[in-house]
Order: C-alpha cells, then sequence, then structure tokens
C-alpha cells in the first residue's frame, strides 16, 4: 500500500529526514518511535503533504502511485489521513457540517455525486454508535471549547466517516489521561480491517499496549535505524534510546 523509497526532505535548507525506507501493507499497524526531533512528525507531514518540507530526493508511493508532487487535499482523496497532534479550531462550523462538506469534497475529486441526504445521516449515526459517541457533540463547533479528549475523539470520528486507506496518527496520545487514551485506541480498532493500514507516531510504549503494532520502528537523526516486532517497544520503555545508538558506533 504505502513504499517510501530513500526519502529525503526537510525544511529552510536543514535536512531532518535522510533516507527513510518504509513498506506498509494493507491489514497492518506500524507503531514510529524516537526521541525528539529525529523526525517523526516530519515524515508524517511529508507523506500528508504539508508544504513547507521540500523532498530532496526518493519516492511515496501509495498502491503503485507516486504522490510525492500532489497537494495535501489530493492525497487526502486518494486516501491519506493525518491526525493532528494540536487540532485547530473552527468556529461556527459543526463537527457534522465539516465531515460532510469533507466527505462530499472527496466523492467530488473521484468523479461521484454528493452523498444523498439520508445515506449521510444512516453513516454519521452508524459511527457515532460504533465509537460511543452522543450526538448532541456532533452539532458541537469543530474543536471550540473541546478537552484534548474531545478533539482527539472527533479526529477518530473522522477518522470512521472518511474510511481512509492510510491513517497517519501523529502523538494522538500526547496530553490523553488514561481513560481518553482507551477510547481513542478502542476508536482505532474498531476501525482496522484488511483493506486499510495505520501508523501510529508516539513517544510512549502505554499506547501500544491498547492499539498492538505488528512492527515498530525506531527514527533517530531522520533515519529508521531498527525495526522489529511489537516487543521492540517495551525495550524502548525500559532502556531508552542510548543502547540504540551504541549499537550503531
Amino acid at each position: 500500500m504505502l513504499k517510501i523509497k530513500n526519502l529525503r526532505a526537510g525544511v529552510e535548507d536543514k535536512d531532518i529526514l535522510n533516507g527513510i525506507d518504509l513498506h506498509v501493507s494493507p491489514g497492518e499497524v506500524h507503531a514510529i518511535m524516537g526521541p525528539n526531533g529525529s523526525g517523526k512528525s516530519t515524515l508524517a507531514a511529508v507523506v500528508a503533504g504539508k508544504e513547507e518540507f521540500e523532498v530532496t530526493e526518493g519516492e511515496v508511493l501509495l498502491d503503485g502511485e507516486d504522490i510525492s508532487e500532489l497537494d495535501p487535499e489530493e492525497r487526502a482523496h486518494k486516501g491519506v489521513f493525518l491526525s493532528f497532534q494540536y487540532p485547530v479550531e473552527i468556529p461556527g462550523v459543526t463537527v457534522t457540517n465539516f465531515i460532510k462538506t469533507a466527505i462530499n469534497e472527496t466523492r467530488k475529486a473521484q468523479g461521484m455525486e454528493d452523498m444523498p441526504a439520508g445515506e449521510m445521516l444512516k453513516k454519521i449515526k452508524e459511527k457515532a454508535d460504533l465509537l460511543e459517541i452522543d450526538r448532541k457533540f456532533l452539532s458541537r463547533s469543530l474543536n471550540e471549547g473541546f478537552s484534548g479528549g474531545e478533539k482527539k475523539r472527533n479526529e477518530i470520528f473522522q477518522l470512521a466517516m472518511m474510511e481512509p486507506k492510510l491513517a497517519i496518527l501523529d502523538e494522538t496520545d500526547s496530553g490523553l489521561d488514561i481513560d481518553a487514551l482507551k477510547v481513542v485506541a478502542n476508536g482505532v480498532n474498531k476501525l482496522k480491517s484488511d483493506d486499510n493500514a495505520v501508523i501510529v507516531i508516539t513517544h510512549y510504549q502505554r499506547l501500544l499496549d491498547y492499539i498492538v503494532p505488528d512492527y515498530v520502528h525506531v527514527l533517530m537523526d531522520g533515519k529508521i535505524v531498527k525495526s522489529g516486532p511489537k516487543e521492540l517497544a517495551y525495550e524502548l520503555e525500559k532502556r531508552g534510546y542510548d543502547w540504540i545508538k551504541e549499537e550503531l558506533v
């Protein structure tokens, strides 16, 4: 599904990614861990197409198509979803209206008509029930006055409604208490299927107790320096990153 080949990227002449290779197949969950400043969020941003980062070398392939030159909207229409560490507030636009617009813009890009209102409402109800979301929540302005947990739950609702091929969760556990973390993780687990894939970027092993990865990758100095099964996350929690640095010397 996703193939990243020798990806090099940076911002304002500063190199951040220094040759990333990553292959994510449908049905898989990949966790990316690493110290602060290692390039984790930059990798997420580059895959999603954020324009402040310049790709200087390499390819980002989605289902065999090089999406490196596509803007973020085009990538989203092709099935790339990025959750943000700090979701923005949009006063006056309800959660429901935002998601209706997003879905219909994607359908338009794919040459389809708007989703019929009845079908849209049915889908909203199904996904809200699946994620145990009170529908009053959906009539609130997007993220305005939301707690950290509510913002993250809202993003998981957007993920459920958009049904992307590839979901990238960039430190979605940041600032969450354990109850909110469980709610978010439970939503992600309910949405996993053999047809989609998830990349989880996190500092902490605790999230991976709830969203269990198939593979864990360690990113340091803009490169994936070690990969392994889920047990690697426990080793990182116990030993930190210095032992990996020692291995690389």
